[in-house]
């Protein structure tokens, strides 16, 4: 009996898939067992992989990730487990940049099982006093005042890791230039940001989105939120539930790419196994079959754009398809998750108004600055 471990983040749209493919793949494979543990949200996003890949098999992890990897060699490469017919279809099936997001050095590290991006979302019971959802900066302020008159606010994720992402998606980051994000850039993103934060619920600096999304469908008083990371969870829901949408900037672009791949251990003693079964994880089949049924958020285009899928989830999917297929792909260098966390509380200070944009824009410039060199110390910084 070969035994594998997983690692997954502890919400239901990670590990409801997960553990409900268990006994399906069993009953294919026999001589195997199979189990899930869960960490949580930000130990997925901002925690250290090494104790992780020294205990588990699979791992479920969020794409930043990836430099340190192949750095590292801490996953075994895909590539070598895949005919050529096979990467192709993985290229074509993917949700934006997702599939692109876990490569690097040549090589694919792993698997887009989960795909995301900051998107909006609204309550459609109460913001169909007001029209329809927002599709420019101007619409989510005019929305904003309207809600405030009437007891109502906008929301908007802004614990640290949130703020900086809301920066990403609105920065127009520059990966290869002189300056990650302008100084014009960081101002406009900044001064956007505090407008939509002066009318958002006083809840919201302590809220990532699922703490957002859980008082929306518990309470009556946030009408819509311009830019949080999308869980199809609360559009399945029963009533009240959230509907999703495209963010409202200019042709809906720019949203920060989120998302979870899957990979397999270096040191894992059963890599075939391990490879096996991240693949039927990740097929087109499986993902808008049984992972969207329990709950998943697949990586897999065709689930996306599959009318069944989008019936079952009140059209979170294609309603959102145009953002993510739009969407931005942060760095992945070696030491970009080190600058993110530096970064995080530094975004939301300047959001609250207690650090000058300057101040922030000439910090992050220098410090992503040095991130690049220490990732690569014969490259030339500015």
């Amino acid at each position: 009996m070969t035994k594998l471990r997983g690692l997954a983040w502890d919400h239901v749209r990670c590990w409801g898939p997960l553990d409900a493919s268990t006994e399906p793949y069993r009953a294919m494979h026999p001589d195997l067992e199979i189990e899930w543990d869960r960490r949580s949200l930000y130990e997925f996003g901002e925690g250290a992989l090494g104790p992780a890949l020294e205990a588990y098999d699979l791992i479920v992890f969020d794409h930043p990730f990836i430099g340190e990897i192949a750095s590292g060699e801490l996953m075994v490469p895909f590539d070598a487990f895949m005919s050529d017919d096979l990467k192709r279809h993985f290229q074509q099936d993917s949700t934006g940049a997702s599939w692109r997001s876990y490569a690097r050095d040549g090589r694919q590290w792993a698997l887009p099982i989960d795909a995301a991006c900051q998107v909006a979302s609204y309550r459609p019971d109460l913001l169909t006093r007001y029209g329809s959802a927002p599709t420019s900066h101007e619409d989510v302020i005019d929305l904003g005042r309207r809600a405030r008159k009437d007891g109502k606010w906008l929301g908007l994720p802004l614990v640290p890791t949130d703020a900086m992402c809301l920066l990403l998606t609105l920065g127009n980051p520059q990966e290869h230039g002189d300056e990650f994000i302008s100084k014009d850039d960081a101002d406009r993103a900044i001064t956007q940001l505090r407008d939509i934060a002066a009318l958002s619920h006083p809840g919201s600096a302590t809220w990532n989105p699922i703490r957002c999304y859980d008082h929306m469908v518990a309470n009556e008083d946030v009408v819509y939120v311009p830019f949080a990371f999308g869980y199809v969870n609360y559009s399945s829901k029963s009533a009240p539930y959230l509907r999703f949408a495209d963010v409202p900037t200019q042709n809906s672009a720019g949203a920060l790419l989120g998302g979870a791949g899957i990979g397999v251990s270096a040191r894992t003693k059963h890599r075939q196994a391990a490879i096996d079964y991240a693949l039927y994880l990740c097929s087109a089949e499986y993902q808008r079959g049984g992972y969207v049924k329990a709950g998943g958020q697949p990586g897999s285009l065709a689930a996306w754009q599959d009318d069944g899928v989008n019936a079952s989830t009140r059209d979170f999917f294609g309603a959102t398809l145009k953002s993510i297929q739009s969407s931005y792909l942060r760095p992945t260098h070696p030491g970009f998750m080190a600058f993110f966390r530096e970064c995080a509380p530094r975004v939301a200070s300047a959001i609250a108004g207690e650090t000058s944009v300057h101040e922030l824009s000439e910090w992050l410039n220098r410090r992503y600055r040095e991130s690049r060199l220490e990732a690569d110390p014969q490259r030339s910084v500015a």
